[in-house]
């Protein structure tokens, strides 16, 4: 049996995120760290640790997504904890914002690297998140970025709902390897039929599908925001004659009200994880959520912490 680890790294989470930590805290390699943040009138942002940090290993389940508060108080908590002495500090983002935003275009900016960079200014030493958007994005942070895929998790619940069988589509190339991964935890090996998209002025299109596509369809990606991707390729799947389509996605963002056209083109069910609350007004009643905490707690274990006691005196 393994020895246990001589201090278990110190968790402290935003509000969005008390249940995961709870769950990840009742493991005996973490435990809960605490601390105040509020404004002052001024409205500065400010942060008082209630929990000793010097010398340990800590992690920050947080998030960086607008509401830009979010950001600010993870990036001024983790500068905090550098600042008492802790030994390392890890952002444990269930989602990674701003990944998108990963071309270096002219005249754009690129928040990909403007975030790794104030990250890593921070004091952050790593960042640890569920199904980052792209590798270049990836590449762009100063610091390690280890991205956690959830396709064991959606293969799983593919297999619960009857689903195991059905064709696995990427509603465009850069959902393939995603796709593939699934396939590949079902212990399948088949292509993966895919969408071409095109971005225009009059918003997404997609062109005919590559590749054959059955009856029962399941769409996955790495988020829904909008909807207007995976609405179009719904249509396309539609138009092709699909009976049944499913989503499947990583990060439920659920922005704005486009999205719900997947239910009027007779989408079944939209599976998504845990890793971002649904916003108010979102009906979960027809949603699959798929808790990450096990995916995270396994890949947080991985994290160098401290030596372990070796029980020899």
């Amino acid at each position: 049996m393994a020895p246990a680890p001589e201090k278990a790294m110190l968790v402290f989470n935003v509000e969005q995120y008390a249940g995961i930590s709870a769950e990840l805290c009742k493991s005996a390699e973490m435990r809960l760290g605490h601390f105040e943040k509020r404004r002052f009138e001024n409205q500065e942002i400010y942060i008082r640790l209630l929990t000793p940090v010097s010398g340990e290993d800590c992690g920050i389940l947080a998030s960086v997504a607008p509401p830009d508060d979010q950001m600010l108080f993870t990036l001024l908590l983790a500068h905090t904890l550098k600042k008492e002495g802790a030994r390392r500090v890890t952002a444990i983002l269930p989602y990674l914002a701003y990944a998108r935003h990963d071309k270096n275009k002219p005249e754009e900016s690129l928040a990909a690297a403007w975030l790794g960079a104030i990250m890593q200014a921070s004091g952050l030493d790593e960042v640890i998140t569920i199904d980052v958007h792209s590798e270049r994005a990836r590449r762009l942070f100063p610091i390690p970025v280890r991205s956690i895929s959830p396709a064991g998790l959606f293969a799983e619940a593919l297999r619960r709902c009857g689903l195991a069988d059905a064709t696995i589509v990427a509603p465009d190339e850069g959902a393939i390897g995603r796709s593939e991964a699934v396939l590949a935890a079902l212990g399948r090996s088949e292509r993966v039929p895919y969408f071409e998209k095109q971005r225009t002025a009059a918003g997404i299109t997609h062109a005919e599908l590559r590749g054959a596509a059955g009856s029962r369809v399941v769409l996955i990606d790495d988020m829904l925001d909008t909807g207007a991707t995976l609405v179009s390729a719904s249509e396309k799947l539609k138009q092709s004659g699909a009976r049944e389509i499913n989503v499947m996605v990583t990060h439920g963002l659920f922005t704005g009200a486009r999205w719900r056209k997947l239910w009027e083109l007779g989408v079944g069910r939209i599976f998504c994880t845990d890793s971002v609350p649904l916003p108010p007004g979102v009906d979960s009643t027809r949603m699959v959520r798929l808790p990450i905490v096990a995916l995270l707690r396994t890949e947080i274990l991985r994290t160098e912490i401290t030596i372990p006691v070796s029980g020899l005196s």
